[in-house]
């Protein structure tokens, strides 16, 4: 991942709460990051990476999602593309969750409720991460 800055993320939104996506959509833009996609589950976020994944580089999405999880979108994803930056987003804290979502190669992982400077922190961290390994 080559970003310069925070504004130059690309990235794709996957959750299934209308409300919870719009949320996540104006911290991002108060972020400067305008450059969003979204998807309401994880098979609409397959459908979107199979054809337009060059278009994004980090991937936001929540655990608990019909249809297919986020960590069952991220398991696919990964046999796809193992490098693009992966953010969880979820209300799950018990370790085994953390475990799960560690070995199914997540970049990153944060827990509802959160806060855009939390969210911010994670991101310069992932951003951070992208530059040393490009």
């Amino acid at each position: 991942m080559i970003v310069n800055s925070m504004n130059d993320l690309k990235i794709l939104l996957v959750e299934d709460q209308s409300d919870a996506r719009a949320m996540l959509r104006n911290m991002l833009s108060e972020l400067g990051i305008t450059q969003t996609f979204e998807a309401k589950d994880g098979n609409e976020a397959l459908r979107f990476m199979d054809s337009a994944f060059e278009f994004v580089n980090l991937v936001i999405c929540d655990w608990n999602m019909p249809k297919m999880s986020g960590v069952e979108f991220l398991r696919q994803l990964r046999t796809v593309d193992p490098s693009v930056p992966f953010l969880m987003v979820t209300g799950r804290s018990d370790m085994s969750s953390v475990i799960e979502a560690k070995s199914s190669g997540v970049s990153g992982y944060i827990r509802k409720p959160f806060s855009p400077a939390q969210l911010e922190a994670k991101l310069r961290i992932l951003v951070q991460r992208g530059k040393k390994a490009g």
